[in-house]
């Protein structure tokens, strides 16, 4: 029985690939596409080198950093000769913005307190009192286990220069 439906299926399987042997309507549709004018493939487009753009404001004050008050002014006070030491050679964290620097430790060696910086950019940096910091010659004036006190020279807008006190406080990361 199994043989006979196994038979029979065979069979008409055949028969069916086999009535129909009339392909016509198959070799129309192809020599219609074929005998179709060929299309244009359109030119690969151009595009205008990339120019990068130089920021030169960098020495200005930050649109993310409060402005400096009035109150500020007063405390440190205006100083006619009050300029950075343009002759003077730059310390390697003067190459990162302030707001970048964070302290994250403290040593001290034979009484001198050193802080450690990190610079964002995955570098510790020990630094002391007299170091320079930040973009706008921003000097370390005190150091204490938990703050550095920096005094930096900022231009007024008037063309000339004004102090502005900033200080890099101790982070506590959580390790929880």
């Amino acid at each position: 029985m199994i043989r006979f439906f196994s038979l029979c299926t065979i069979m008409i399987t055949m028969a069916g690939c086999s009535l129909k042997n009339d392909h016509s309507d198959l070799y129309e549709r192809m020599a219609e596409i074929e005998s179709r004018p060929k299309g244009q493939i359109e030119p690969i487009p151009t595009f205008t080198p990339y120019s990068p753009y130089v920021y030169s404001a960098t020495a200005l004050r930050s649109p993310f950093t409060r402005p400096v008050l009035a109150s500020d002014q007063r405390l440190v006070g205006r100083k006619l000769d009050i300029a950075p030491d343009m002759s003077r050679q730059r310390e390697l964290l003067e190459r990162y913005n302030f707001d970048a620097l964070s302290m994250v430790g403290t040593l001290s060696r034979e009484g001198q307190l050193w802080a450690l910086i990190d610079d964002g950019a995955g570098g510790i940096h020990r630094i002391t009192v007299g170091n320079y910091v930040g973009k706008n010659h921003g000097r370390v004036v005190s150091a204490t286990a938990a703050q550095l006190d920096v005094l930096e020279i900022v231009p007024d807008g008037t063309g000339s220069w004004i102090e502005r006190p900033r200080a890099l406080a101790l982070e506590e990361k959580d390790n929880g």
